[in-house]
């Protein structure tokens, strides 16, 4: 087993895949964010959603605004029949990727679409810009823990019609999902949960439910969660962090037809660190975190750092009315401060 120092210093991490939600919510969520991560890519599914370059500056700014030393990068909900010059207006006001959302597939996607035939013109555009597609991929109609592997051939048929645009699969969540970044084209990557690489099925519904583990794509069977372990532990530049952290009131996780999503944020950083010591790969945890997606996404490394102690790091029970993941648990590490 190896030894590991009680303190240490890696580059600011990212997360490329984050939920602020608006308003309050974000007003509280967003500085949690910013405490451990020095930039997030901001998911688009919101009530308005942001599919213009109006709602997209005002978006950014509604961030900043609530988060200070954090950078917010923007994307974009594509939606059917989206046109090009939308997309160079979304573009030129700072969006670096846009996301596709099968209809219904999750929270606020009523408005996805079909088929990707549908936003062709859009692709072509982001292909054209450098803009990246991320997508949900998941087959809403299929059997809940089928989608995300019956949604890949849907997946390699954009691939097949774009081989240079970037795609990231996003909370990869399945073997076959894994395998499919792993045997795809360098074109294509994924982002890993901290909740896919610790949980199953059975920490939401094996002994009692408990509705704060629900989320789209939902955590599947100990054969996924190794997959997503291996792949996270690989060193394979394709997989990097996101935390999908999706903060949501607990009335709306308990009420009939409860929200997907998990509010990951106070806890997923050092949770991490965990993770990777416990696998003895702790050197490996800066690549995960602050250099592969950020090379994936052809942004800058960041510049500044985070220094980790080991000391006990109780997560709230509650976070304002949001009860997140690993709720009252404590965690063996901390910020230095």
């Amino acid at each position: 087993m190896k030894s590991f120092s009680d303190k240490f210093s890696i580059r600011k991490p990212d997360d490329m895949h984050l939920h602020l939600r608006q308003g309050e919510i974000l007003k509280v969520c967003a500085p949690e964010s910013a405490k451990w991560f020095q930039r997030a890519l901001i998911m688009p599914n919101t009530t308005p959603p942001i599919n213009n370059m109006e709602r997209l500056i005002n978006y950014r700014k509604e961030i900043e605004e609530a988060a200070k030393n954090f950078t917010p990068l923007m994307s974009f909900k594509l939606y059917p029949g989206m046109k090009e010059d939308e997309v160079i207006k979304l573009s030129e006001a700072g969006a670096v990727a846009g996301k596709l959302y099968p209809e219904g597939s999750t929270t606020n996607s009523e408005d996805g679409v079909k088929t990707w035939k549908q936003i062709e013109e859009a692709l072509c555009a982001m292909n054209k810009l450098g803009v990246i597609l991320a997508i949900h991929g998941e087959k809403p109609d299929s059997f809940v823990l089928d989608r995300e592997k019956d949604y890949l051939p849907e997946l390699f048929q954009i691939i097949e019609h774009y081989p240079d645009l970037k795609i990231v699969l996003e909370h990869v969540s399945s073997a076959e999902g894994v395998n499919a970044v792993i045997n795809g084209p360098t074109t294509l990557g994924a982002t890993i949960t901290i909740h896919h690489l610790l949980i199953t099925l059975d920490d939401l519904l094996g002994g009692s439910i408990i509705p704060h583990n629900f989320c789209k794509p939902v955590v599947k069977t100990p054969k996924d969660r190794e997959a997503i372990q291996n792949a996270a532990l690989s060193g394979n530049k394709k997989f990097f962090f996101g935390s999908d952290s999706a903060p949501h009131p607990e009335s709306l996780k308990l009420k009939n037809g409860g929200n997907a999503g998990i509010f990951s944020a106070p806890a997923a950083f050092p949770l991490l660190v965990s993770f990777f010591e416990k696998n003895g790969s702790r050197e490996l945890l800066e690549n995960f975190t602050s250099r592969y997606g950020a090379e994936f996404y052809n942004l800058p490394l960041n510049s500044s750092s985070i220094t980790l102690v080991r000391k006990e790091n109780k997560v709230p029970e509650r976070f304002y009315d949001i009860v997140p993941f690993m709720a009252g648990a404590a965690i063996g590490w901390d910020i230095f401060a």
